[in-house]
């Protein structure tokens, strides 16, 4: 983790935090989050309990246990590989397809187990909407990509369509730049706009929680600072879990940052908190670039 050894703060609990994060994992020993005090009294709408999975042999996630606050914005961060994506993507099972995944534990949304073998994927997927690292619009119109999710849900009615997608785009802010070329292809628009039309595509149904890959990570600054000012803006609406790379951007978009490596949460709270005055050295070292 880097030749930097900031030594452990005061407070931390057992004997067993003097040791470095990483040091404690390779040795075998089970690793508890440190969970700041503010999230005690959040309302959640999602948490994962012990929730572990496996891509074949390789472990990728180990006891993850959190919750996710209703009506705010949590950003994941943590370096490359540390199972930021793949937490994300669990939480609508899009690990589903790939082969060979197996979890354990649980990840709850509204109280009820979204791995219950009852579960409809496709319906729970209308309650968790995803946009993914690249705009993937699809080879259609604005107005048709907007309204895809409603199509495939039986919507047929032009005038509850019509609403729809402006309403949506309007969210996105999008409308204004596109409403007068709604049957032109939207691979026409720009990477900043195709990520908007993707975001609107994902709340046009009107999800319980926004997923965000790494929106802003194929765009360029003035893009991405759209895209930021539109989480902020959308999250007044939405529950919105982000993966990001980008330490100033999970600082000024987020209510929460969970801080993740080696397949472990590490550390979680405020993320004024997370960026000013983490309890764990590693924290610390991750969010000043000491290493990751």
């Amino acid at each position: 983790m880097g030749d930097a050894v900031i030594e452990p703060k005061k407070g931390l609990g057992s004997e067993r935090r003097g040791l470095r994060v990483a040091e404690v994992i390779r040795a075998g020993e089970s690793f508890d989050a440190e969970v700041h005090a503010e999230l005690a009294d959040e309302p959640e709408i999602l948490r994962a309990d012990t929730f572990s999975l496996w891509y074949g042999e390789s472990r990728a996630l180990y006891d993850i246990s959190m919750k996710l606050p209703r009506g705010k914005v949590t950003a994941l961060i943590g370096p490359s590989g540390c199972g930021k994506s793949t937490l994300l993507r669990s939480v609508n099972r899009m690990n589903d397809l790939v082969d060979g995944v197996r979890v354990d534990g649980e990840i709850r949304l509204e109280g009820e187990s979204i791995y219950d073998p009852r579960v409809d994927v496709i319906e729970l997927r209308k309650r968790l909407g995803m946009v993914f690292q690249k705009p993937n619009p699809f080879p259609m119109s604005i107005f048709e990509n907007v309204v895809y999710p409603l199509r495939i849900d039986g919507e047929r009615r032009k005038g509850v369509l019509a609403q729809a997608c402006e309403r949506a785009l309007r969210q996105a802010a999008l409308w204004d730049e596109v409403k007068d070329r709604l049957k032109q292809s939207a691979l026409g628009l720009s990477g900043g706009q195709q990520q908007r039309l993707c975001i609107a595509r994902a709340i046009v149904a009107d999800p319980e929680v926004l997923l965000l890959d790494e929106p802003c990570s194929a765009l360029d600054p003035v893009a991405t600072m759209r895209i930021e000012e539109l989480i902020s803006e959308i999250a007044e609406r939405y529950t919105v879990l982000i993966v990001t790379h980008n330490m100033q951007q999970a600082a000024r978009v987020s209510n929460f940052t969970a801080f993740m490596y080696l397949g472990r949460l590490v550390e979680y709270g405020p993320s004024e908190a997370i960026f000013s005055r983490p309890i764990l050295p590693e924290t610390e070292q991750y969010v000043t670039g000491r290493f990751g």
